[in-house]
């Protein structure tokens, strides 16, 4: 046979070239690829798993045979594969299984040839006639090494030809599995496995009220398949919560935009509980492509009641020693609550992601004013969000006093200590903040210019006004045990 008319694999430096006939299935092997797909559904979990249950229509030998599923992610955990006949009267039973993720490269085409012979095409430069030389595979791990006649040559002298495709390399990754079948004919099967390579995340996005008295709230869901290959007009399903899982060896890995608000609340993926979480369904089939990144809309809500609160924030150390001046033009934490209820206009199991909130200027245009990120939320909850920090509303803070009363041992050391905040308002409009300082041990509030509230065991808090652009002072002293 002339060597320019065989069938032949060629490797170029840019390319890897094969005739059809090569990448044909073993005689005994038999194929299954999308074309066979009736179905697929998709669910996906939090921290990169996904169950993919793909089912095809095949048609399929009594006996034992090899059936080749194309078409499988590159991530899949091989040990969760479960194939079932789905047909009435089917018999199927799985014997073993392979999953063949050598993929077919030119890096790969090479390695697989070492101790093999091949073919070296060079092209004449001034004729262009072509000419082939038998030559050998010494070495491809780190470039090309060839024993050509009595010589040894590095790189690539000219195109390689291969003359078959070797055993287990295939073109996409593929689950080889020996079974014995009890119904010939036409049967309708499903293989049903985890994976990674498939995820999500929730995004919102809301669009706060000119005075911030309520906003209008658009949940997306991010999906990114990098699991190696599609799923076509999938049924998805996402699940939100923590499932437990056993940790095994790391597998190595194979290779929002905002929306204007319309009528709520109009969650656009229908939600039920399942077992200890929550399942989102898609009402219509969607396509993931391999290497994709798509959004679909989660929810909608409008006109979610909304408050803002002005924070300064202390720390317990403060009332162990001297310290001085705390800080010049404290800045107050900015915080935007609101309440996940239906009379709220909400009332839905909100899955963890980060929260991006906008508000209009004097222009009209949205601007951004701070994110922060949410667990999952169930419903009846609060969400509260830090957006940032207060330019207006600053203080200064400063220790007036500080007395040891006693120091010999547990609950003997008694500190009295006093402070003095000046808090300032630079806006045109007077402003409300909270000062909540947190006090160890056992503390008593000897003198407040200001009533405060034990809100918790070690938090006491004080809600002051500050004039517009003008100030307010808060001084207090405090004697703590411990």
């Amino acid at each position: 046979m002339n060597p320019r008319t065989a069938p032949a694999l060629c490797l170029v430096p840019a390319a890897l070239l094969w005739s059809t006939t090569l990448m044909a299935a073993p005689a005994d092997e038999h194929r299954s690829t999308l074309e066979d797909q009736t179905a697929v559904a998709v669910t996906i979990y939090n921290e990169d798993l996904a169950l993919v249950k793909d089912r095809r229509r095949l048609e399929l030998p009594a006996g034992r045979l090899d059936l080749a599923f194309r078409d499988v992610s590159a991530r899949i955990q091989p040990e969760t594969a479960l194939l079932r006949g789905l047909s009435a009267g089917a018999g199927l039973r799985v014997i073993e299984q392979n999953f063949d993720f050598d993929l077919l490269t030119p890096a790969k085409l090479l390695e697989k040839y070492v101790g093999r012979p091949v073919g070296v095409i060079k092209v004449h430069p001034t004729t262009g006639e072509e000419t082939e030389e038998a030559a050998e595979v010494l070495a491809a791990t780190e470039g090309t090494v060839l024993r050509i006649g009595n010589r040894i040559e590095t790189g690539e002298p000219g195109r390689i030809v291969f003359r078959e495709l070797p055993p287990n390399l295939r073109d996409r990754p593929t689950l080889v599995m020996k079974l014995d079948n009890t119904l010939a004919g036409p049967q309708e099967v499903e293989l049903s496995y985890l994976t990674g390579g498939l995820s999500w995340k929730a995004d919102y996005v809301g669009e706060l009220a000119a005075d911030d008295s309520h906003l209008d709230l658009t949940g997306w869901v991010t999906l990114n398949n990098t699991s190696g290959t599609a799923y076509r007009e999938a049924r998805l399903q996402l699940v939100a919560g923590d499932v437990n899982r056993v940790r095994e060896q790391v597998r190595p890995v194979m290779a929002m935009k905002e929306m204007r608000v319309m009528a709520a609340p109009a969650p656009d993926m229908a939600e039920e509980s399942l077992f200890e979480y929550h399942l989102y369904s898609l009402a219509h089939p969607t396509t993931i492509a391999d290497n994709q990144s798509k959004q679909v809309a989660l929810l909608t809500a409008q006109g979610v009641p909304t408050s803002k609160e002005l924070l300064f924030l202390g720390q317990d150390y403060y009332y162990r020693a001297q310290q001085g001046e705390i800080g010049v033009k404290l800045k107050a934490s900015v915080f935007l609550e609101f309440d996940n209820r239906e009379e709220a206009r909400l009332g839905l199991p909100l899955p963890k992601g980060v929260v991006r909130i906008y508000k209009r200027d004097s222009q009209d245009q949205a601007q951004f004013v701070g994110e922060d990120r949410i667990d999952h939320t169930p419903k009846n909850e609060q969400v509260r969000l830090k957006l940032g920090e207060a330019f207006d509303v600053t203080a200064d803070k400063v220790q007036t006093d500080f007395v040891k009363l006693s120091g010999m041992g547990p609950w003997q050391y008694q500190f009295e200590t006093a402070y003095r905040f000046k808090l300032r308002n630079a806006k045109p409009e007077p402003v409300k903040v909270k000062v909540r300082e947190p006090i160890p041990g056992d503390w008593q509030m000897l003198e407040s210019s200001h009533p405060h509230q034990k809100v918790a065991a070690n938090l006491a808090e004080w809600e002051l006004e500050i004039p517009a652009e003008g100030e307010t002072e808060l001084s207090y002293r405090v004697r703590v045990r411990f």
